[in-house]
C-alpha cells in the first residue's frame, strides 16, 4: 500500500505497519511519563497542603516576619551581650583576683603564727601587701603598695613569700 503522501517525504518504500508500530511505541512512551508526572505532581501536592496546613497565605507571611524579628531580637541581644562582658572584663580586671598569705611568728617567744603577710593583686599585678605583727602587747599593721609586681620599698621575707605566691611564682 503505498501512499503518495509518504512518498514526498521519502517514506514511500516503509511500511505503513512498521509506522504504525513506532507511533504506538511513542504513544505508550508518552503515557507512562505522563503517568509518571501525575505521580510527581500528586507528591508536590501532599508535600503543600501538609506545609500549608491549617495556614492562609496572610498566616504563613505572618509567621516568616516573626521569624525575622525574633532573629532581630537574637542579634540584638547578642550584641548587647557583648558589651556587658567587655563592660565586666573591663571591672574585674581591676579587681583583686590574686591572694597570697603567709602565717609566721614575728617574735619567737610567741607561738600561734599570729602574724601574717597578705598580698592581693589585680590581673596586671597591682595592688597592696598587708602586713600584719602581733607582739604581747600590741598589734601592728600596714601596708605596701606594689605595681606591676614591684614594690618601691623594701620587702621582708614573709611579705615576698606572699606576693610571689600571689603571682603564681612562690619561690
Amino acid at each position: 500500500m503505498n501512499n503518495s503522501f509518504f512518498a514526498s517525504l521519502g517514506l514511500g518504500n516503509i511500511d505503513i505497519g512498521i509506522i504504525l508500530i513506532v507511533l504506538a511505541a511513542i504513544i505508550l512512551l508518552l503515557i507512562i511519563l505522563n503517568i509518571v508526572n501525575i505521580c510527581s505532581i500528586r507528591k508536590l501536592k501532599k508535600r503543600y497542603e501538609i506545609f500549608m496546613q491549617g495556614k492562609n497565605v496572610k498566616s504563613l507571611e505572618n509567621e516568616i516576619i516573626g521569624l525575622f524579628e525574633d532573629n532581630k531580637f537574637i542579634k540584638n541581644s547578642i550584641e548587647k551581650n557583648k558589651k556587658d562582658i567587655q563592660t565586666l572584663y573591663k571591672k574585674f580586671e581591676s579587681s583583686f583576683q590574686k591572694i597570697g598569705i603567709i602565717k609566721y611568728d614575728a617574735f619567737r617567744e610567741i607561738g600561734g603564727k599570729l602574724s601574717f603577710s597578705l598580698a592581693l593583686l589585680d590581673e596586671n599585678n597591682n595592688g597592696f601587701i598587708l602586713n600584719s605583727v602581733h607582739s604581747t602587747d600590741a598589734c601592728y599593721s600596714y601596708t605596701k603598695e606594689i605595681t606591676n609586681g614591684q614594690c618601691n620599698i623594701s620587702l621582708g621575707k614573709e611579705e615576698e613569700e606572699a606576693l610571689n605566691m600571689a603571682m603564681g611564682s612562690e619561690k
